[in-house]
């Protein structure tokens, strides 16, 4: 599979209905990839939106990963995970995982990239790149981190504070993804501001995930 473009991530919203709407409306969008991030739910409720939203994923064609749950991702049919520092160990992961996506978080470190990488991730993620509203205490990561972490030779993902005002300094700076949460889900129109982040990669190169 290729890893370019937008990466969506489902937001801690209250209204799981309306988020459902626009998780479709960003599907239907052209968005590249859809992460579930739901901390503050049980892990019933979990188990139960992630059977829907892989369901939908699986629809249309597009990788659903599921953040820092390896059992929720194994039992609704995900295609991967998406680890964070706190979320368990990268090569247990990894063993757990044959066939499907691994990502991890790597904040502001290329050693810490180097060390996921060969502990078996498949992408990385930098940041927060910009300040963010969801996680407004994030350390930042530069940009030039990008340029920096190409010899890794895994797709490479910015996280925090992104908006399509400043997303095209990320592609330009070597992103191969944009992890958006609030200028996405937030949008007046969901599908529109979906497709405008797919244009800022139309007539980009992409960069294989292997699995």
């Amino acid at each position: 599979m290729k890893l370019r473009g937008l990466y969506a991530i489902t937001p801690d919203a209250a209204d799981r209905a309306q988020l459902r709407d626009r998780v479709r409306a960003a599907i239907a969008g052209g968005i590249a990839l859809l992460q579930y991030r739901a901390k503050r739910l049980p892990p019933s409720q979990r188990l139960e939106e992630a059977d829907g939203y892989a369901a939908l994923c699986r629809d249309r064609g597009i990788p659903f990963i599921v953040n820092d749950d390896v059992g929720v991702a194994l039992a609704c049919g995900a295609d991967g995970v998406h680890l964070g520092r706190d979320d368990g160990d990268v090569r247990a992961a990894r063993a757990q995982l044959r066939g499907k996506l691994l990502g991890v978080s790597c904040y502001n470190s290329l050693d810490a990239a180097r060390a996921a990488v060969a502990a078996g991730a498949d992408y990385v993620a930098f940041g927060s790149v910009f300040a963010s509203p969801t996680k407004p205490g994030a350390v930042r990561a530069p940009l030039a981190l990008f340029a920096s972490a190409r010899a890794l030779g895994v797709p490479l993902v910015a996280i925090g504070g992104i908006t399509l005002a400043n997303a095209p300094r990320l592609v330009a700076a070597g992103a191969d993804a944009l992890a958006v949460i609030t200028d996405l889900f937030e949008a007046p129109d969901v599908a529109a501001r979906a497709r405008d982040y797919g244009k800022l990669f139309a007539h980009e190169g992409t960069h294989d995930v292997e699995e």
